[in-house]
């Protein structure tokens, strides 16, 4: 089921290090003959009650994309496995200092706001799970509501690298930021005294600057044990962070004891091709792992859904209802990571689906929080 204890195997691991193997040759050479236009065909899952087997559409005549082999890891320190859940480790009031190692803008010029990739120096001191978040504590004080001149409270950033961190060594950790600015009508411009404290703070920083970091936190968005598990995730911009340290603990990482042979889908919703989140890192996975990977976008400014209007990510995923309706009568997870505004329509999108199957939208969502598959952060 859904439980997120931490047995683990580690009896595979020879020594501190572990070397992934590759996948096996059939998988490669499946990637090699697969193209982009199967992927994106809709009876990709054909029949996923057959333990989330992927069918395959048949391959039409398309112009292959060349893209990045992936990117795995060479080694990891498996004493990462062992670890309990970690929590709180550090508070608002006794916070971890740690160096900016980078930062990177990781969007297109013509992406809607500022996305920046950033990585931390932890050095180890504060292990996460895949799917919890850290705090970041602003530098500078406020005036609170009685006068008094106080720190900025705590801002929560989901953790967008698996425990090993990008560079696979445990030492690291990555955050995703939209620099959060505010549009004055009046001024027509943006005004600098109203722009997000933190996400700025993170955006402009250098590296070697300090960050104070609290957390870790979070236990709704952790993976299952199951290593044949079917994962739909759906995010709305930065919401895609904690799928991140999924992908790559599933596919770049492969630890002995997670070595994954389920389905992860990822519905993605931004507004435009430049505002793709990580989409050379997808792309690399779907070439390695056509059978157990897929990615859906919803482009809100470039496509349109069956109505005509804005496609959006409840959009996208209606289109694939039967699928994943299937797939969560299935045992499937589902999981919803973004800014609040998503949910609304998304719970609109499935009480309408729910209508046309003849089922209870109450008793069906009720039943999937039961079993722990529905698993919902958004801020």
């Amino acid at each position: 089921g859904g439980s997120c204890s931490s047995r683990f195997i580690t009896g595979h691991a020879k020594g501190k290090y572990y070397t992934p193997q590759p996948p096996p040759t059939s998988v490669t050479m499946a990637a090699q003959t697969f193209s982009a236009q199967a992927l994106s065909s809709k009876t990709f899952l054909g029949n996923a009650s057959a333990k989330f087997q992927a069918r395959r559409a048949p391959v039409k005549a398309a112009k292959m994309v060349t893209k990045s082999a992936l990117k795995t890891a060479e080694s990891l320190p498996l004493d990462m496995e062992k670890l309990e859940l970690p929590m709180n480790t550090w508070k608002n009031k006794n916070p971890l200092p740690v160096k900016v190692k980078s930062v990177e803008r990781i969007v297109g010029p013509k992406a809607t706001g500022e996305t920046c990739h950033i990585i931390l120096e932890t050095d180890g001191k504060a292990p996460y799970w895949e799917g919890q978040s850290y705090g970041v504590v602003p530098p500078g004080t406020k005036i609170n509501s009685r006068g008094k001149e106080v720190p900025h409270g705590v801002r929560l950033y989901s953790i967008a690298s698996s425990r090993y961190g990008d560079l696979f060594d445990g030492q690291t950790a990555s955050l995703c930021v939209r620099r959060a600015t505010y549009w004055c009508p009046e001024l027509k411009a943006d005004d600098p005294a109203k722009k997000g404290i933190c996400s700025n703070h993170l955006c402009d920083a250098k590296p070697g600057d300090e960050i104070m970091l609290t957390g870790p936190t979070g236990k709704v968005l952790l993976m299952p044990e199951d290593t044949n598990a079917c994962y739909i995730m759906v995010a709305t911009g930065t919401g895609i962070a904690p799928y991140r340290s999924f992908w790559r603990r599933m596919f770049m990482e492969r630890p002995p004891n997670f070595e994954f042979t389920g389905l992860a889908w990822l519905f993605m919703g931004v507004a435009n091709s430049d505002a793709k989140l990580y989409d050379d890192e997808l792309q690399a996975i779907l070439e390695a792992y056509p059978d157990n990977f897929r990615v859906d976008y919803a482009l809100s400014r470039e496509q349109n859904n069956k109505a005509g209007g804005k496609m959006y990510i409840q959009d996208k995923v209606e289109e694939y209802k039967d699928q994943v309706f299937d797939l969560l009568d299935n045992g499937a997870y589902i999981y919803f990571c973004g800014l609040k505004g998503m949910m609304p329509g998304i719970e609109d999108m499935l009480k309408g689906v729910c209508s046309e199957k003849g089922l209870d939208y109450k008793e069906w969502i009720e039943g999937l929080k039961h079993n722990e598959q529905w698993r919902v952060e958004v801020y």
